[in-house]
């Protein structure tokens, strides 16, 4: 019955209503209280056995595993690795980790879909044709496993790229000599890269390799719910 408080008559000349619990907030970790009375032996005449319908705390510590059918609905982030790894409800998922290359430095970064593990960067070509690619890159990404897209602005310009320099620096120059008014889109794979993306199984569990530092799969349920509400309304439209 949970969702509710069950409640016994009152017997004559007994308080035993519900109250908002009150005192100094403990810092230690104890096991919650669990009872021994068996229902049918529970005195009549007693007050009425309360039982956590729903709780509130300021800090649980779980020493082996949350497990449970429902949703998990938080306002703040979700952390693991002691704070490593985080995973947020704001901005599109995304993630949090140790710099790879500035002690004292972290990292984070959005997730976007592809059968890759892969980053981007984009912006405005310079004048001098020199774009500058992110501190990071350096011990993140394969240098030489880059996709270089420039879009030029106002009217054609034969853009190409020259060269790549030390894995830092990409050098684009105009083919007719003018001047450059572009934006770039690079997309480089990451060193760690090692994505399966089709596999056979019935489940995430038969991934190739294991689970270890992933998130989400079809089984999750909000994944699987935005998955169907898009088929739902979807299916039936004529395109």
């Amino acid at each position: 019955m949970a969702g509710e408080f069950v409640e016994r008559n009152i017997p004559p000349g007994k308080d035993c209503g519900e109250y908002p619990t009150w005192g100094t907030g403990s810092p230690s970790y104890h096991y919650i209280f669990k009872g021994n009375a068996n229902e049918d032996e529970y005195p009549d005449d007693a007050c009425t056995p309360w039982y956590h319908a729903t709780a509130q705390i300021d800090s649980i510590q779980v020493n082996t595993e949350v497990n449970g059918a429902g949703d998990v609905n938080v306002e703040g982030d979700v952390k693991s690795n002691s704070g490593a790894h985080i995973l947020s409800n704001k901005k599109n998922q995304p993630f949090d980790i140790p710099h790879p290359n500035k002690k004292g430095w972290r990292l984070r970064h959005v997730c976007i879909e592809g059968p890759e593990i892969a980053v981007y960067c984009r912006g405005k070509v310079p004048p001098s044709g020199i774009i500058e690619l992110p501190s990071f890159w350096k011990g993140l990404v394969n240098p030489e496993d880059m996709t270089i897209s420039l879009t030029p602005y106002g009217s054609w310009q034969e853009l190409y790229v020259e060269r790549v320099m030390w894995g830092t620096q990409v050098i684009v120059k105009n083919n007719a000599g003018g001047g450059i008014n572009a934006d770039y889109y690079i997309v480089a794979r990451r060193l760690d890269d090692d994505l399966v993306v089709e596999y056979e199984g019935e489940s995430h569990e038969d991934y190739p390799g294991g689970n270890d530092g992933y998130t989400f799969s079809w089984e999750d349920g909000y994944v699987k719910g935005l998955i169907k509400k898009y088929v739902n309304e979807n299916l039936d439209k004529e395109p």
